[in-house]
């Protein structure tokens, strides 16, 4: 009888995917756009070209897998060769030349992405937390997909050299082209999405030091033993009902929240350049404002519920003070915006993360306090990026 019932334990044990087989769960991703014409690469830079890039993992896994984007293409994307290894320093050229591994897509070396769409690699073995992802292409995309806002140096050299060690010679820029994401297998894994503007992408903090909020977050994750990746869908410029520099938030959020492998949980970060570009003249009426802080709350109560409909909770982060933000001419009137948004925030997700509270001079709510502010009253220092990372319990997520 007892051998009977171990080995019926022992049988539900492994038929659960849950326990026994290792789900593919998000450890980095970044969103994509049309870059902009002074973060764009010329029209042919990318023939006959490598492109090493390098990605800070948030959670390791047995095994990886890369995701590449040609969302914003017009037309089929030819990548000869894909390679991927461990960077040797965050943001390097050099790579640990034993670790260098080629990816295959359904066993071939090469890959035709078609226009619009993203392609996933076959599982591979590579360590460590800072990883390389070198590309060989042809033939430049008729119209690149990109993330401007790396924060991390890319390396661009002419000829195939997909497989070096390190690339002496190579033109340098910090914008990330045609990589979506890294997933790796977890048995136990989950993964947490930020979507955000440019106070999540990490304006603000130190380029190849790997310091946003998220960042952060993901190291507070890992000294408390919860085996999470935190994704980063910030952009720049970005707002949550009308196209800023990239798409609104709205338009991206299947792709970037909904699609995320192993996603569980959603922070949603982002509505200050909504308030900050609606009325700098201060000579809107006060029901255009009001018809705003509808829309924005309406656009948040959408987030929720596709968000409940995917298994997702969805928690709010209230927004923070912009009253030093010169270019935006920030009038009363935009931080009565402000705090009535915060306030839908504070009351309508499953769990409100207060990091206006956090980062606000309390001497001047409508303010940043001085030690976080990193010269421009919108976005923060480091500093203040672990701050936002520190006001976020942990309990949310076990």
């Amino acid at each position: 009888m007892v051998r009977g019932l171990a080995i019926l334990i022992a049988a539900l044990w492994l038929a659960s995917p849950s326990l026994a087989e290792p789900s593919w769960v998000g450890s980095w991703a970044t969103s994509q756009q049309i870059p902009e014409e002074r973060n764009a690469l010329a029209a042919h830079d990318l023939d006959d070209a490598t492109l090493r890039q390098t990605v800070h993992l948030s959670l390791s896994g047995a095994a990886l897998r890369l995701r590449l984007s040609n969302a914003f293409g017009t037309a089929p994307l030819h990548i000869t060769a894909v390679h991927i290894a461990r960077a040797a320093t965050p943001g390097s050229d050099a790579i640990v030349a034993a670790s260098d591994t080629v990816l295959r897509f359904s066993g071939r070396n090469d890959v035709t992405i078609p226009a619009g769409a993203e392609y996933v690699s076959d599982p591979a073995t590579v360590t460590g937390a800072d990883i390389a992802i070198t590309l060989h292409f042809d033939t430049a995309p008729v119209q690149q997909t990109s993330h401007p806002g790396s924060r991390t140096t890319s390396y661009l050299l002419h000829s195939d050299h997909a497989s070096d060690a390190s690339l002496p010679g190579a033109v340098k820029f910090d914008h990330w082209f045609n990589i979506a994401g890294i997933d790796v297998q977890s048995p136990r894994g989950a993964a947490i999405v930020a979507l955000g503007d440019s106070i999540t992408d990490g304006r603000g903090s130190i380029t190849n030091g790997n310091d946003r909020w998220t960042d952060a977050l993901a190291q507070r994750l890992a000294a408390a033993n919860l085996n999470f990746g935190v994704l980063n869908h910030g952009i720049g410029g970005g707002r949550v009902l009308l196209d800023g520099l990239g798409p609104n938030a709205m338009s991206r959020f299947d792709r970037d929240v909904l699609a995320q492998p192993g996603a569980h949980w959603l922070i949603v970060f982002e509505a200050i350049n909504d308030i900050g570009t609606f009325d700098p003249d201060g000579g809107k009426p006060r029901s255009a404002h009001d018809e705003l802080v509808r829309q924005l709350t309406a656009a948040y109560g959408q987030m929720i519920e596709k968000a409940h409909a995917a298994g997702i909770k969805a928690y709010g982060a209230t927004i923070t003070p912009f009253m030093d933000c010169t270019p935006y001419h920030p009038k009363p009137i935009s931080e009565a915006d402000r705090i009535a948004v915060n306030a839908w925030i504070r009351s309508h997700f499953d769990a409100a993360l207060d990091f206006d509270a956090a980062v606000r001079d309390p001497a001047r709510p409508d303010h940043l306090a001085p030690a976080y502010d990193s010269g421009d009253g919108l976005h923060l220092s480091p500093a203040g990026y672990r701050v936002l990372a520190a006001a976020i319990p942990l309990s949310l997520f076990r």
